[in-house]
């Protein structure tokens, strides 16, 4: 029996209401404290409350545009020295391995000495989302090129395509599955970094809000902006696949077969 798009979609989502509906239960029943873990419901409640009293709504806006500033930045940067270093051994042979040891670094490692840089302002949060997305981008572009099929590449020149016009129609769309999973693991990272950007000499956005709730013990509001993180997550790796169906339509593992 097979299941369409629709049947799919409700299917993928229903781990989670299963889990929200036990996790309600179980605080209504009193074996869950509302110190530990607050039910669903509060979390709704106080999610509520913040926006329309508070300062949830700016607080997701600045970690929003802190995102997208460093995705943009760290996503140009891992890509141009991912198509530098898929075509080219020599710049392979000067940067990778300097690129390797940078990727290794901890994000909370790395923290201080950043703070040292570039102080506690936006600067160093957006720097920090830059280069944890850079990696992820610059690592699938490089495998991208590298794997194109070298018969396509054979039959390129055959068909008397020059060394642009091979880029552009044979080696890029080749690359982009592997450039479009690349962005994938960046979006996810973007947040990772952010969270621990937002932890240290914030005064705005969803981590400042986390921090600022551990101190006065608000669970339900800690609680509410890792639900935010994960239906951030489940929003982008959205536009991810929608990119994917678009951009590879032509693809027999993508577009239609989605």
């Amino acid at each position: 029996m097979e299941i369409g798009r629709r049947g799919m979609l409700l299917l993928s989502w229903l781990a989670p209401v299963v889990l929200l509906i036990v996790w309600e239960l179980l605080a209504q029943a009193g074996w869950l404290s509302p110190q530990v873990l607050p039910a669903p419901s509060k979390v709704v409640r106080t999610a509520f409350r913040l926006a329309t009293y508070g300062s949830l709504l700016n607080d997701l806006g600045v970690s929003l545009l802190r995102a997208t500033a460093g995705f943009a930045i760290g996503g140009s940067v891992g890509f141009a020295l991912g198509i530098l270093v898929g075509f080219s051994r020599i710049a392979e042979a000067a940067i990778d391995r300097s690129i390797q040891m940078i990727r290794a670094i901890p994000f909370l490692a790395a923290l201080p000495l950043v703070i040292v840089w570039l102080g506690v302002g936006e600067a160093q949060k957006i720097f920090l989302v830059a280069l944890g997305v850079a990696f992820p981008i610059y690592i699938n572009t490089t495998l991208g090129i590298r794997q194109v099929d070298p018969k396509l590449l054979e039959l390129g020149r055959v068909q008397g395509l020059g060394t642009f016009e091979l880029i552009r129609r044979v080696i890029l769309p080749g690359a982009l599955p592997s450039i479009l999973t690349g962005v994938r693991y960046a979006l996810a990272t973007a947040w990772l970094a952010l969270v621990v950007a937002e932890t240290i000499g914030a005064q705005s956005g969803i981590g400042f809000l986390a921090m600022d709730a551990r101190e006065f013990l608000r669970t339900d509001v800690i609680v509410l902006t890792i639900v935010i993180y994960a239906l951030i997550g489940v929003a982008a790796d959205g536009i991810a696949r929608a990119l994917e169906r678009r951009l590879l339509a032509w693809h027999p593992n993508y577009g239609g077969a989605r």
